[in-house]
Parts: structure tokens; sequence; C-alpha cells
């Protein structure tokens, strides 16, 4: 039971370790002079701009600058065949699963033919009474 716990503890672990390698997004910062007005992740900042309002679009103030700051992740994950090991390797490989395999299987239950038997009770300690001791 502690082996099938830990496997799935370390197998979430390493599928929560790929995802986090592999994740990107995007933080957009708006400032308005050395303020820091909006940050967004995964959208778009709030702009301090005012509203035209012949054609509803932002007018941007001289003083506020825009900055995009984006963490990238792993494009390209390495996979490994079984084709492009070397020939020790794959031996190596073969032979520790196969051991390994072997080793998590179960014996075969023992039969113990007297297990119900129960010895009869002893009135007299045989040995005392004929005086013979094994030394």
């Amino acid at each position: 039971m502690k082996l099938h716990t830990t496997h799935r503890i370390v197998s979430f672990g390493l599928a929560f370790l790929v995802l986090l390698s592999t994740l990107s997004f995007t933080v957009e910062k708006h400032y308005c002079g050395d303020n820091l007005v909006d940050t967004a992740v995964f959208s778009e900042a709030k702009k301090c701009g005012g509203m035209d309002a012949e054609n509803t679009s932002y007018v941007k103030k001289p003083c506020c600058k825009d900055t995009i700051d984006i963490v990238e992740g792993q494009d390209e994950l390495n996979s490994i065949d079984f084709e492009d090991l070397d020939q020790i390797e794959k031996l190596t490989l073969t032979a520790y699963i196969f051991i390994y395999s072997n080793f998590l299987e179960s014996l075969p239950k023992l039969i113990i033919p007297h297990k119900d038997y129960s010895p009869p009770n002893l009135t007299k300690d045989i040995q005392v009474l004929d005086e013979t001791y094994l030394i």
C-alpha cells in the first residue's frame, strides 16, 4: 500500500513539474508617469486614457507607457525511444525491468499441514518422572 501511494505522489509531482515547465504567460503593465495603474495576466491592462465621443477609442497620453513581460515555457520536450539507446543501455534496461517485475511477484501461499493441530494436554512431565535430562 505504501508503494502504491508513493508511486501516485511521485507521478503527480512529475506531471505537475512538466505542466509548470511548459506553461507560458504574459504580464501586461500600464504606467501613467511613474505610477502603476493596472497589471493584468492573460488579458489586457486597463488604460488610463480618456474616451473620445466620436470614435470611442482611447487617447494615449504622452506620459503613459505600456510594458509587456512574456514568460515563455519550454516548447520542446525531449523523448528518447528504445531504438535510440546503445546496445549496452538496451540490455541494462531490459534486465532491470525483468528483475524488477519478477521481484514484485507474490510468493506462492505456503501450505502448513498441521496449523489446526493442537497437541495433547500434558498431565505429567515424563522427563522429570524418568529423570532423563538432555545435556
